[in-house]
């Protein structure tokens, strides 16, 4: 009984610190990662306007463009003209915080879920 305690201990932890990290970044100002060229790891970041999201435009040759663009710009034929010298090239915008960076910033950002959904299995498992 006492491991069930435990486990519900930390849950009830896991849950707040979501709800306080909710909280605390509600209102703030997106940030999105801001480098141009032919990098993997982007560390730059950059605090976007209210109007703005992520982008992460990928060339055919491999250079990529990460940085805040309005969210009304992030369509093929907007992004064709603010970027004439990208000839083919794909895209992503987002509008959660360092959604732009990749796989890194994914994985970083659910750690706490994968968390709450472990305690929460062993919590039901256990108890």
């Amino acid at each position: 009984m006492k491991s069930c305690s435990v486990l519900l201990a930390a849950l009830v932890c896991t849950v707040m610190l979501d709800v306080g990290n909710l909280l605390l970044f509600q209102g703030s100002a997106l940030r999105c990662y801001k480098c141009h060229g032919y990098y993997t790891n982007c560390e730059n970041t950059h605090e976007c306007s209210y109007e703005d999201s992520c982008l992460s435009l990928s060339e055919r040759g491999g250079k990529t463009i990460r940085q805040c663009i309005r969210y009304t710009d992030c369509e093929n034929s907007r992004l064709s003209q603010m970027f004439p010298s990208v000839s083919g090239f794909t895209y992503r915008c987002c509008s959660s915080n360092l959604c732009n960076g990749g796989a890194a910033a994914a994985s970083a950002a659910s750690g706490p879920f994968l968390f709450f959904l472990t305690s929460l299995a062993a919590f039901w498992c256990c108890c």
